[in-house]
């Protein structure tokens, strides 16, 4: 008697996001980038996130910015808005949040010239440029973080990121295509939810302004939205099981990600220039 072929995890009703609910179709994201492995682009730029966490001064994590920038704008097709998002967007977050970060700094924690110089004041507290250079300090660090994480976040997808990490780094199909189905349900219940309102809107059900009304509005949804979640998740389910899912301790994969020589280069070049601009900021 033979043994029963194992189902490909592809059969993807159940267990691919990418696949199923209303954004059924899945995004093309042109570029260079694109066609690295998801794993390379978020393994490249890590060494450098933890270079910036642990860096202090204002010119390493403007380097880091900078560069991932121009990585962004090279390896990948960008629309116009989100690069005019990414250009002017940055550093006008960074002035804004060493304000916000710059606040919380202790006074008597920062010292030399720049803390007599007094940029405003509500009483007897006043904001001087040392604390706004520690606040700006933290901005850029965090937006160095962000600019790098964005360069596997802008040309990958989530289903990319599971199937990388279940093909290459062996995480058990059983936790990744799971946890990738639940993920799943987020956009679903907000196209649920979407459904649900103008359901009520037809039915004239949504009268009424200020916060009571707002409060029977929620309750209004709660219980169709729950209801929804439960079938789809009983869907969900069956569709799973139908397909085998769990009973093998491997499947077969309709999407390959391997791990190819192009991405190790990839790699190697990122840390070099990483390990570059590390020196000569040092230098600087």
């Amino acid at each position: 008697m033979s043994r029963p072929a194992r189902a490909s995890v592809d059969d993807e009703s159940a267990t691919d996001p990418a696949t199923t609910g209303p954004a059924a179709s899945r995004p093309t994201r042109p570029g260079p980038l694109a066609a690295l492995n998801p794993l390379a682009k978020l393994a490249a730029p890590l060494p450098a996130m933890i270079v910036v966490v642990f860096s202090r001064d204002l010119v390493l994590p403007l380097a880091f910015i900078a560069f991932a920038l121009v990585v962004l704008l090279a390896g990948a097709r960008l629309s116009a808005g989100l690069v005019t998002a990414l250009v002017v967007g940055t550093p006008v977050a960074a002035l804004v949040l060493g304000v916000s970060f710059g606040i919380w700094v202790d006074p008597s924690s920062v010292a030399g010239p720049e803390a007599s110089v007094v940029l405003f004041g509500v009483g007897d507290w006043s904001f001087t440029l040392a604390a706004y250079l520690v606040g700006l300090a933290t901005a850029l660090r965090v937006l160095a973080v962000l600019m790098l994480s964005l360069i596997a976040g802008l040309t990958s997808t989530g289903t990319e990121f599971v199937r990388a990490a279940v093909q290459n780094l062996r995480v058990p199909y059983r936790v990744g295509y799971t946890a990738l189905a639940a993920l799943r349900f987020v956009p679903r219940f907000g196209h649920e939810l979407e459904i649900i309102r103008a359901a009520h809107r037809v039915r004239g059900t949504v009268a009424g302004r200020g916060p009571i009304a707002a409060v029977r509005r929620a309750f209004g949804t709660a219980v169709p939205l729950l209801a929804s979640a439960i079938r789809h998740a009983e869907r969900v389910a069956l569709a799973m099981d139908a397909r085998a899912f769990g009973a093998h301790r491997t499947r077969t994969e309709r999407h390959l990600m391997p791990w190819r020589a192009h991405d190790t280069v990839f790699v190697a070049a990122f840390v070099a220039a990483s390990a570059l601009i590390v020196w000569a900021t040092r230098a600087f």
